[in-house]
């Protein structure tokens, strides 16, 4: 895993970013897919999503918002692999990440891992076709950095190139918002697909819940550096999950109404981050990201756990510039510190977080500039 976490980090887009893909294959066909046929192959990939300013206001309750948040690997990677089958076409789904590998029938009802399934439905592949799914990533489940929609973006973006479909980055991000909301039935903000389709550093504006549009945030290349330098992702060490804490913040949002306080102190984080990364002011995003921090807290006490609270200290005894929980925060999932300009204090700061919290992991991240990558067969490089 080493070794494709690295590949990836250094934003080689190859083969080697998948756990064993040459193995994928080798399983489909111990499952009966492809005995006579070479099956056309699409390889894709998309972000994750981190520092998210601006969280919780691109939510149906909110009504209107915006969000600036940076696009980052480590990636997801999908393998998608079709040939004709010699009957009705059968759908392999090989979850690489969870060990599982299995058959799923498009419109039988959702098994072990209904995200992937409801895409595939949601694609309409044609039914004389056989399917090999592939995924795989290594950012931990449940990180609270919007994996689900760089899931459902690279997914459907194979599922859609696989049909000759050309598809824009606005589309393919509201095709996995509907997913994950017509589908699945499941709260879900606009800004992880837009930041998983499109790259960058974006700033998403909702005029109307979900109709969204998103602008390239550009830094020179010297602050970009920067920047990357600097940002450090800490997963808290136990999975995020929507709770009962969340729910009760949605009812009491939904009751005060998308004007009340709570959500404006959330825009208004917004312009002073873009403000502070349009001067090329590093420290300064790092205090948007505190002041936004903390807005959650202000929803409620609880979105900002006891782990992220005890990051938080370290990063301050370490001078780091900022730091904020990333998407909704509760329980588990992920922060993103920006630390020190001194490469020795971010070391000695990682250093202390795994030390004073065993749990957490430092994952290196790197700005994601591409979004959505869709490649067919061995055209990869690397």
């Amino acid at each position: 895993m080493a070794d494709a976490a690295a590949a990836d980090d250094r934003g080689v887009f190859n083969r080697s970013a998948m756990a064993q893909d040459v193995d994928s294959i080798q399983i489909a066909r111990l499952a009966g897919l492809f005995p006579d046929a070479q099956p056309d192959i699409f390889y894709s990939r998309a972000p994750v999503r981190i520092c998210d300013l601006g969280g919780w206001t691109d939510t149906w309750f909110a009504e209107y918002g915006q969000v600036l948040n940076l696009a980052v690997a480590p990636r997801v990677h999908v393998q998608l692999a079709a040939a004709p089958s010699q009957g009705r076409g059968r759908v392999l789904i090989q979850a690489q990440n969870y060990g599982d590998v299995y058959f799923f029938e498009p419109g039988g009802g959702f098994q072990k891992h209904p995200l992937l399934e409801a895409c595939v439905e949601f694609a309409r592949v044609p039914y004389e076709l056989d399917l090999s799914i592939s995924l795989y990533s290594t950012m931990p489940a449940g990180a609270s950095t919007g994996t689900s929609a760089a899931v459902a973006v690279a997914l459907l973006g194979a599922l859609f190139a696989l049909q000759g479909r050309q598809i824009s980055p606005a589309e393919i991000a509201h095709a996995a918002w509907r997913v994950e909301t017509e589908r699945l039935k499941q709260q879900s903000g606009i800004q992880d697909q837009y930041g998983a389709a499109f790259g960058g550093i974006n700033l998403i504006q909702m005029d109307h819940y979900p109709h969204a549009s998103r602008t390239q945030v550009f830094l020179p290349p010297v602050r970009r550096a920067e920047l990357q330098q600097r940002l450090v992702l800490v997963y808290l060490g136990s999975n995020h999950f929507s709770s009962a804490i969340h729910e009760m913040v949605i009812r009491g949002l939904e009751n005060a109404g998308p004007h009340c306080q709570p959500l404006q102190d959330l825009r208004e984080s917004v312009p002073r981050g873009i403000a502070a990364l349009q001067q090329g002011d590093i420290d300064a995003f790092g205090q948007a990201l505190v002041a936004n921090h903390e807005a959650q807290r202000r929803l409620h006490p609880a979105l900002i756990s006891a782990e992220a609270d005890l990051v938080a200290g370290i990063a301050r005894e370490f001078e780091a510039a900022g730091w904020k929980v990333n998407g909704a925060g509760g329980n588990g999932g992920s922060m993103t510190i920006l630390g020190s300009a001194e490469r020795a204090a971010r070391q000695a700061m990682s250093d202390a977080i795994t030390q004073r919290l065993p749990s957490a992991q430092v994952i290196p991240v790197v700005l994601d500039l591409d979004g959505l990558q869709v490649q067919p067969g061995e055209s990869f490089s690397g």
